[in-house]
């Protein structure tokens, strides 16, 4: 990077061939470094997350707005490579003069592409109302405690953000997703009582597995769908039990994932499916229902208003960015849930926006957390634009940026 002016791309080139799946202590310096290098003041805290804060003259008369993404990445590793994209690469709305460069490798689309997207916008911002926090997580891929303390839901910290709206990065095609499905998993273990298998004695716990699974696969019947989720979605997926073959077994263990959607909490699921099995099961046999433990708090279902000024303003701006940087109208901008479970979750009941360049998968497979993992140039300088432009209008003079994009 050189000049005065912040170059998103650029930056991306460099923070792709930055490491950041073992430790992120080379891309948080490489962050803290850009951040200083453009005259934002940073800090590191809660855990490992970095704050960069801009404040407008009326803080009070307007929202404080957070821009949130992840440091870290995941195996397999890509190396990087810049260069135009291959017909597997290419989208069917990107304009006709060429296919474009895409830039390739290890967190090229998650979540490099959209931090630099989020770090071009927070620099340029100039907030006539309101306050603006960049707050980037350390652990978002495995168990962000990062995130939890920053957010006060891990114990003995507190709520460092107490933001009023918020903006995720993740790879969405330059959409603005308004909601997303939650992750739980649960055991569920059953108790019997061990005989000879000759007998007809003992209390058979694999044989009341076929209640508990029948339990499982009912479970959402008659469920409500969310209307912008759908329905909820629970899967068996370990089941263990039993130790000899001549031996009526006492424990059997299933474990099940949970795709929730609002407004189940992860102990209303723990304990509603605890009921559930104990009505499918023999009186002799023991029922346990547990969460599986885990240092921070599950991501729960969220979902925000597809109505609201946020969405409205994140959506207009990508779809004036899209068309700007050569994407046809078809590609971004559209209002729809994420497909994957994020620490978005944390910042519910909050409305949030989760958006970026890029794909969690395309037409040719697995984009994210695969080797071919890329993301369209073009994309990521739009989604630089569309924060730019999405700040204005969420802080400019009581939302009149956001007033002329609508026309």
């Amino acid at each position: 990077m050189s000049g005065a002016a912040f170059d998103s791309v650029s930056f991306l080139e460099q923070a792709v061939q930055t490491p950041s799946h073992e430790s992120v202590d080379e891309m948080r310096e490489f962050v803290v470094e850009t951040l200083d290098q453009f005259g934002a003041e940073s800090e590191v805290v809660a855990g490992g997350c970095v704050l960069a804060k801009k404040y407008s003259d009326a803080p009070g008369e307007g929202p404080h707005l957070v821009l949130n993404t992840h440091l870290d990445t995941v195996t397999p590793h890509v190396p990087f490579e810049r260069g135009e994209a291959h017909e597997d690469e290419r989208a069917d709305s990107v304009s006709d003069d060429g296919p474009g460069d895409v830039i390739r490798g290890r967190g090229a689309c998650d979540a490099k592409g959209p931090l630099a997207a989020l770090l071009s916008g927070f620099l340029a911002a100039d907030p006539e109302r309101g306050r603006i926090t960049l707050a980037l997580t350390p652990d978002e891929e495995s168990l962000s405690l990062g995130a939890a303390a920053l957010t006060g839901r891990s114990p003995g910290t507190e709520d460092r953000l107490n933001g009023d709206l918020f903006l995720v990065g993740e790879p969405t095609s330059l959409d603005a997703c308004t909601a997303a499905k939650g992750r739980f998993q649960g055991t569920v273990e059953l108790s019997g009582t061990a005989a000879h298998a000759a007998e007809f004695a003992g209390a058979n716990a694999v044989a009341a597995a076929e209640g508990a699974l029948a339990a499982i696969r009912t479970f959402d019947d008659g469920a409500d769908e969310h209307p912008q989720l759908g329905p909820p979605k629970l899967t068996p997926t370990v089941i263990e039990g039993g130790g000899a073959t001549n031996q009526v077994p006492a424990d059997c263990e299933i474990t099940a994932d949970r795709r929730s959607v609002p407004p189940e909490t992860a102990e209303g699921f723990r304990s509603s499916l605890a009921d559930a099995v104990r009505e499918s099961t023999p009186k002799d046999i023991g029922v346990a229902v547990a969460l599986t433990d885990r240092e921070s708090p599950f991501f729960e279902a969220f979902s925000t208003d597809p109505d609201h000024e946020l969405v409205g303003a994140v959506a207009n701006a990508a779809r004036i960015a899209a068309d700007s940087t050569g994407i046809l109208a078809d590609r971004g901008g559209a209002v729809r849930p994420f497909g994957a479970a994020t620490e978005a979750s944390y910042f519910a009941p909050a409305p949030t926006v989760v958006f970026g360049p890029g794909d969690l998968a395309d037409n040719a497979g697995a984009v994210a957390h695969a080797e071919r993992e890329y993301v369209r140039v073009r994309e990521v300088e739009a989604a630089a634009k569309t924060v730019e432009r999405s700040i204005a209008a969420l802080l400019g003079d009581a939302g009149a940026t956001a007033a002329d994009d609508a026309v």
